[in-house]
């Protein structure tokens, strides 16, 4: 087992990032992004602020007015490219230098229009993956291939109908669409390949004709090459997706447990993560929502405990608010409590940071922080917060957090700041 959690050495500086409203109790959707590049930290924000910080001293280099809530970043060869939730469903890229744009384009002429005014039924791109030149040596040369793949959501309900309609796109380097592939499900993780071949798309709710978790694209057209689903009941199928090689870890929200795959969907191994069990008198489990592979292991992390009957339980899952770690035969390696809700890894190499927000049923502010562990044996390390973390990034030694304000309802007391922290972990 590891170490105690220890704090970093040295504080992480801070960037105040403006006002946004309180997060209450229950954690709250996607609001802010950060993402970390070779001489940059940038800082996505809910009213659309896009801010570029020198990586070493935090002065700012630039800022952007992205049209819409900047829920998602990533780089792109010299390009930032910024992904959008609101009316448009915008997806753009600018300048890493200077900010300029360079080119955007609209999901919600593929996924439609809100049909009600409410976030939860806004266009919403989930999910970026940078293609082409990846920084591997096994990956494509630039240009062989799309220099980026998102996938866009959008939701809608009329009455007892619920339908979600959603694209998964490639993208040239100056913004073409090379193609699209559409359906009838809620795209929640996508995850290229080592070889730039493959885009894995994970899909969480499946209510129409699509009815697979696991979709394997071709990169080069589009064309699935195989698919895999838990095989449950209900619309609730894949939380997350990672690859690592050939090779394919899944968390399931069908049966809550943990998958490897291997090549044509051939399952390796499974292991039950939080999986129903009986409690005073009710039936608990959580979802598995996010997933990270690297070097032959495999770490999960469990969400919130639910009852089968009922979305209020006083009940607490005993895998809740876990990340477990697991080798190539599916064999336990370490776990870690991470204190409450995560809404992202964020990963290099051996590195995993977990933003951790509300433990609603517990509401502790001693658990908000950023949580930072060793995939191969555990070590870990925090760095506590006032408020909430909701973002992260690492790249290098450099990790990146968004801290948002939050104030438990039966309180009254606001915690914290909407802020950039940056810290290193050497």
């Amino acid at each position: 087992m590891a170490a105690n959690e220890h704090a970093p050495s040295e504080p992480f500086e801070t960037r105040p990032l403006g006002d946004i409203e309180n997060a209450r109790s229950r954690h709250m959707w996607t609001r802010s992004s950060v993402h970390a590049t070779d001489s940059l930290v940038v800082a996505g924000e809910w009213d659309g602020t896009v801010t570029a910080f020198d990586r070493d001293t935090l002065e700012t280099r630039w800022s952007v007015d992205h049209p819409e809530h900047a829920v998602g970043l990533e780089t792109v060869g010299d390009s930032l490219v910024v992904a959008g939730r609101g009316e448009s469903g915008t997806i753009a890229a600018y300048d890493l230098e200077s900010g300029a744009k360079r080119w955007s384009a609209d999901t919600a002429e593929d996924v439609g229009a809100a049909s009600r005014e409410s976030i939860f039924y806004l266009p919403y791109v989930v999910a970026l993956e940078a293609g082409g030149d990846r920084n591997s040596e096994n990956a494509p040369e630039s240009g062989s291939g799309p220099e980026l793949y998102a996938a866009a959501r959008r939701y809608e309900r009329d009455g007892e109908r619920r339908e979600w309609h959603s694209t998964v796109y490639a993208f040239e380097a100056d913004g073409t669409v090379r193609w699209r592939y559409e359906t009838d499900a809620s795209p929640i993780s996508i995850d290229l390949d080592e070889t730039g071949e493959c885009l894995a798309v994970g899909y969480n709710r499946c209510m129409g004709e699509h009815d697979n978790g696991l979709v394997v694209l071709e990169t080069e057209t589009g064309t699935p090459e195989w698919s895999w689903d838990p095989g449950t009941e209900g619309d609730r199928r894949v939380g997350d997706v990672s690859f690592d090689g050939d090779r394919i870890a899944v968390s399931s929200h069908g049966d809550k447990r943990g998958y490897l795959l291997g090549p044509g969907g051939a399952e390796l191994w499974r292991v039950d993560l939080a999986t129903e069990v009986e409690i005073d008198g009710e039936t608990l489990y959580a979802y598995p929502n996010h997933a990270y592979a690297n070097d032959g292991r495999v770490a999960f992390v469990t969400g919130n405990t639910y009852a089968i009957d009922s979305r209020e339980t006083d009940g607490r899952h005993p895998n809740e608010h876990r990340i477990a770690a697991f080798d190539a035969d599916g064999e336990a390696i370490w776990e870690h409590g991470v204190g409450g809700f995560v809404h992202g890894l964020a990963a290099d190499g051996d590195t995993i940071v977990a933003p951790c927000a509300q433990n609603f049923r517990v509401r502790d502010p001693d658990t908000h922080g950023l949580r930072c562990f060793s995939l191969a044996d555990g070590e870990r390390t925090l760095e506590p917060l006032a408020g909430i973390a909701t973002a992260a990034t690492v790249r290098d030694e450099t990790v990146g957090v968004i801290e948002e304000p939050v104030e438990y309802h039966d309180e009254g007391t606001t915690r914290g700041e909407y802020a950039l922290r940056v810290g290193s972990l050497e």
